[in-house]
């Protein structure tokens, strides 16, 4: 009996799911991403936090779908992770940009978005992708996800703009100097989550003025700077998914309907599209 195990990996998280027998349980691990994790850290990461959830089962196929992995080194390092663990399964390793794309449009065409602790778009013609916008990462781009309004969270407060009302809710829900913020962001590993942490003061503050400009500005950053590049933006829906996404869809209606586009799917995770693709 096939066994099948399906992972959607992101910068912070990884999300899997183990089909047996036409049944799925799902659960979390650290995201396994080789940007930022070396393969060492990989394996015993796989050791420590996968390998017990499976319970032993006879894995025979996995579907493996991760940040970073436009680039066939990381390809490797994945494959090479897996097959330690797994020798006899089939493996597959893909972008999360693929996972997005068939997880939203399934077998239709569509543009397909991701918009998380960072952020991806393409152009999917049902079963490849054609187009995709460039992926900066959260340095130079990642226009609308976490990191990118967590950023601004955090040059909103430590440049006091803010007003008193939002300054004060800032340090009550975070707790943290204007020294150990800057610490994190150039000296720690992993700035990335760790801006992106900032993110949830924005759903917790909904309503003020500054919070909803922040989010709107920043979304519309991604509309602009990526969606605005598909000339099939304007004759195909456009779906979401993540976290950002998820929680500001609200949002994302109203800046479909001002540019006279077709909003689509908006879901807060792949894994349930991906689970109906692969079966």
């Amino acid at each position: 009996m096939p066994v099948t195990l399906i992972a959607d990996s992101g910068a912070t998280k990884c999300e899997w799911a183990l089909v047996k027998g036409g049944k799925a349980s799902t659960f979390l691990t650290q995201g396994i991403s080789p940007y930022f994790l070396t393969s060492d850290q990989i394996t015993a990461l796989l050791a420590k936090e996968l390998l017990p959830k499976l319970k032993k089962a006879a894995v025979t196929h996995i579907h493996f779908y991760g940040t970073g992995l436009a680039n066939p080194e990381n390809v490797r390092i994945i494959k090479k992770n897996l097959k330690g663990f797994f020798p006899k399964a089939k493996i597959e390793v893909e972008t999360d940009i693929l996972a997005t794309a068939r997880a939203l449009c399934g077998k239709k065409k569509g543009i397909a978005c991701g918009l998380g602790t960072g952020t991806i778009s393409c152009y999917y013609d049902g079963k490849k992708i054609v187009k995709t916008s460039p992926g900066l990462g959260y340095i130079l781009g990642d226009e609308g996800s976490g990191a990118y309004l967590g950023k601004k969270v955090i040059q909103y407060y430590l440049y006091q703009t803010f007003d008193e009302e939002l300054k004060t809710a800032f340090e009550k829900r975070f707790r943290v100097s204007s020294v150990e913020i800057l610490d994190h962001v150039y000296k720690q590993p992993l700035a990335n989550r760790y801006l992106a942490s900032f993110a949830i003061f924005l759903a917790e503050n909904r309503g003020h003025y500054m919070i909803e400009n922040i989010i709107e500005d920043g979304l519309n950053d991604f509309f602009f700077t990526h969606l605005y590049k598909y000339s099939e933006s304007w004759t195909l829906p456009i779906h979401f998914t993540g976290s950002i996404a998820f929680g500001f869809r609200d949002v994302l209606k109203d800046l479909c309907h001002s540019y006279e586009l077709e909003l689509g799917k908006v879901i807060k995770a792949p894994m349930k599209g991906l689970l109906a693709y692969h079966r």
